[in-house]
């Protein structure tokens, strides 16, 4: 059994509008730690954000999960206030094999009339009881509906590739490791905060069939609970926003991987964000 969680911590401001990264690492040793941990909006040394002190979350979180690795991809990066480098982005934490691992920017086309964040996603390919699978966690763009479908096509794009090299693998070149055969499944898991609703139109985009034919991507929660509505992933415990409660909050998954989901749920008990936690199984 794996279990896979993935919250948006608000950079571990609670809805209480207090950081207390102690209360973000609670809840998750509360969800019992998952073999994977994958986060949106972890703050390293990032000066100015509400409720916060520049705290290094990464090597918090890091501290207090010793036994998982920590992948750490930043998708903003600039100077901070004491000459070092304030970041802000995606921390996906193992407890598993990783194999190779990718930092992925995602398309950010110019903007004029709205305010936007660069945004990031990790790609890892991990190795579950039965192989290895990609694992990907990722925060799309809130403000910008164009940089939003941008980013999501490059989602797709990047499940493209991977699937073709799949089918086509790459040779090795001898006496350089750097150009060493290694591991990059079809087989993967896309979780994060996609900023868009179930049925939205960025949502549809996402799980659309391919020019094929074939779904790259289906919504776990569907597929576990057909066409219940998705419970809530924000608006809950008495955030500052949004006025009302709704889910965007995702984990989209591979053909191959549904009939291993086992549990999707959001875990709506904690008030540690303004996002709550989205916990799924896949059984071996």
């Amino acid at each position: 059994m794996t279990r896979i969680v993935s919250w948006n911590i608000q950079w571990c401001r609670g809805a209480d509008g207090a950081v207390r990264p102690e209360r973000t690492i609670a809840a998750l040793r509360e969800m019992g730690a998952p073999e994977l941990i994958c986060l949106q909006e972890v703050a390293q040394c990032f000066p100015g954000l509400p409720g916060g002190g520049a705290e290094d979350e990464v090597a918090l979180l890091r501290d207090a999960f010793p036994d998982h690795l920590a992948i750490w991809g930043p998708a903003v990066d600039v100077p901070g206030e004491d000459g070092g480098r304030a970041r802000f982005g995606n921390l996906l934490l193992s407890r598993l094999p990783v194999g190779q691992v990718f930092h992925r920017l995602l398309p950010a086309p110019a903007e004029t009339t709205l305010p936007s964040m660069q945004r990031a996603c990790i790609e890892a390919v991990i190795t579950l009881p039965w192989g290895p699978v990609r694992i990907m966690t990722t925060h799309l763009e809130y403000y910008s509906a164009r940089q939003r479908n941008a980013q999501i096509a490059a989602l797709r794009e990047i499940q493209a590739e991977a699937s073709e090299v799949a089918r086509k693998p790459v040779p090795a070149k001898k006496g350089s490791p750097a150009f060493a055969a290694r591991p990059r499944p079809a087989s993967a898991l896309i979780c994060g905060d996609f900023n868009c609703e179930p049925g939205a139109a960025d949502y549809a985009a996402m799980i659309a069939p391919d020019e094929m034919g074939a779904r790259p991507w289906r919504d776990a929660w569907s597929v576990l609970h057909g066409s219940r509505p998705h419970a809530p992933s924000v608006g809950l415990h008495g955030a500052e926003w949004p006025k009302r409660a709704y889910c965007c909050d995702f984990a989209f998954l591979t053909d191959d991987l549904a009939s291993r989901l086992s549990a999707v749920e959001i875990v709506d008990a904690t008030a540690a964000s303004d996002h709550q936690p989205l916990l799924l199984t896949l059984e071996d």
